[in-house]
């Protein structure tokens, strides 16, 4: 092949690099659109089960969350006491939070005997919406994160907040699913539920029976740097679980 023919295969290759970079951000930007991210200004509450769920499931989204203007806050619906460390992961939360730019007065841990630490325990879902539900209703909150229905990690105290979610959106007035936007292959991490409006059919996840992200995957180091500082914040679940890198 000569130089032009070279030339001609480089200049092809480049533009068609160059066409799925615009789409690519096209269709992200629309995704955003139909979600009600784009603008900034929501009351954004993160809920999870166990100190550490924040930080090893939920991070890219809160900060993402942050760098489009929303406000997050955190309900996190145990000590994570497993391994009677409560106390200590409590305080761990709120140095991850610190990380990722949720001050204290936005942080809300949960300690009830309803909602143990617990695989091997299910949550009752009825009371599990109706405290999301509370919550929900004091801060304004009109934008919820939570884990999907898998609960990534087939955990069943991560389950059990996405079907309350499902709950307050099937049976009450607060809420619907937020517009969605796949994910590549791989696992979601979370369900998105925004203030009740209507929403074009082809969004409605039901439509599809799988499971998205609302905020678009983000090209991104293993560990991105703003992300570092809370490798060692949760050591005591780390020396329990301790992880291979």
């Amino acid at each position: 092949m000569g130089i032009v023919g070279v030339l001609c295969v480089a200049m092809a290759v480049f533009l068609a690099w160059g066409f799925l970079r615009l789409w690519d951000s096209s269709a992200q930007t629309r995704s955003l659109e139909l979600a009600g991210l784009l603008g900034g200004g929501r009351q954004a509450l993160l809920v999870t089960a166990h100190p550490d769920d924040e930080a090893m499931f939920f991070a890219p989204t809160v900060l993402g969350l942050t760098r489009l203007g929303h406000q997050v806050s955190l309900l996190c619906f145990s000590t994570g006491n497993y391994y009677n460390q409560g106390e200590n992961r409590k305080k761990e939360l709120l140095q991850s939070c610190d990380v990722l730019g949720i001050p204290p007065s936005r942080v809300m841990v949960i300690d009830n005997r309803h909602f143990p630490d617990d695989p091997s325990v299910q949550w009752d879902t009825t009371r599990v919406a109706s405290t999301l539900l509370q919550h929900i209703g004091v801060n304004g909150t009109d934008l919820v994160v939570t884990f999907d229905a898998g609960g990534v990690s087939g955990h069943s105290n991560h389950m059990a907040l996405y079907s309350a979610v499902r709950v307050l959106c099937a049976h009450t007035s607060v809420c619907e699913p937020a517009a969605q936007v796949p994910l590549p292959p791989g696992p979601a991490l979370f369900s998105a539920v925004g203030p009740r409006r209507p929403l074009p059919a082809q969004q409605r996840g039901s439509h599809t029976g799988q499971e998205s992200h609302v905020l678009p995957p983000q090209p991104t180091p293993m560990v991105p740097s703003p992300l570092r500082a809370l490798l060692p914040v949760h050591e005591d679940q780390h020396a329990a679980h301790p992880l291979s890198l």
